[in-house]
């Protein structure tokens, strides 16, 4: 027999949170949109894409 687990929690952040968690989130979104973003421009020019180990070099200053 098959046991399915299933977890339900809710989150209620202090404020200090909901602007931490907000600013990380807020990072990490543009993080994976300059990734993409480098990713079409490698596609557009018909290069390779970059690998995993090549964006945090190209990208960051």
């Amino acid at each position: 027999m098959f046991t399915q687990l299933r977890y339900s929690f809710r989150l209620c952040p202090e404020a200090v949170q909901r602007a931490a968690s907000g600013r990380a989130f807020g990072c990490a979104r543009v993080v994976f949109n300059d990734a993409v973003r480098a990713r079409e421009q490698a596609r557009k020019a018909g290069e390779a894409f970059p690998t995993a180990g090549e964006l945090p070099r190209t990208l960051t200053p």
